[in-house]
C-alpha cells in the first residue's frame, strides 16, 4: 500500500537518505554529493505513460557542484551516469513509497540515449519515471522508463530501468 503523501521536500529526501522515511533496512536515497534529487514533486500509484504509476522530481543545478571542476577540465559537464543514477534513485524511492520492504539496488537498464548535456549554466533538472511493472516475490522489482529534462528540454531517456529491493537475510 502506498504512502498517502505524494510530494517530498528536501528535508524528507535527507530523512530518506538517513534511513528514517521508510524504516531501517528499507529503501534509502544516497546522501549528498551522490544524491541527485532535491525534491519529489509528485508520485502516484496510477497514471503515467504506462498507467502503472509514476514519480516526478527535481534537482537544482549550481555551478559549484562537485563534478563540474573534474569532468572535464575546460569543458565542465555533469557525467551522464549521474542523471541515470538519479533515475535509479527515484525508481527505488517509489518502491519504498509503495511500502515494499528491503534495501534498494540498481540492477540494470535497457537502452539509454543522451541528446544534451548538463552544464554549469543549467538551472533545473526534472525527472520523470513511468512504471511498467512492480513484481513482488523474494525480490521486489520495479521496471520503469525514465526521462531527464534540463531547463525544460528532454536530454536523457532510459528504458527498462530495473531496481530491486532485497531484505537482509536476518529479516
Amino acid at each position: 500500500m502506498a504512502t498517502a503523501k505524494t510530494s517530498f521536500d528536501y528535508d524528507d529526501i535527507i530523512a530518506c537518505a538517513n534511513g528514517q522515511l521508510f524504516g531501517e533496512g528499507n529503501a534509502q536515497l544516497p546522501l549528498p554529493p551522490m544524491l541527485m534529487v532535491h525534491r519529489i514533486t509528485d508520485v502516484s500509484e496510477t497514471g503515467g505513460a504506462h498507467g502503472k504509476g509514476y514519480i516526478r522530481a527535481e534537482f537544482d543545478v549550481t555551478p559549484d557542484l562537485w563534478f563540474f571542476p573534474c569532468h572535464f577540465v575546460g569543458n565542465p559537464v555533469m557525467p551522464g551516469c549521474l542523471g541515470l543514477d538519479g533515475m535509479w534513485q527515484l525508481t527505488g524511492f517509489y518502491l519504498g513509497w509503495l511500502g515494499e520492504k528491503g534495501r534498494g539496488m540498481a540492477l540494470s537498464t535497457g537502452e539509454v540515449k543522451f541528446k544534451g548535456m548538463v552544464t554549469p549554466e543549467t538551472k533545473l533538472l526534472e525527472y520523470g519515471i513511468d512504471f511498467k511493472r512492480v513484481m513482488r516475490g523474494r525480490l521486489v522489482l520495479g521496471i520503469a522508463d525514465g526521462w531527464l529534462k534540463a531547463d525544460g528540454e528532454t536530454i536523457y531517456r532510459a528504458s527498462d530501468l530495473r531496481v530491486g529491493l532485497a531484505q537482509d537475510k536476518a529479516d
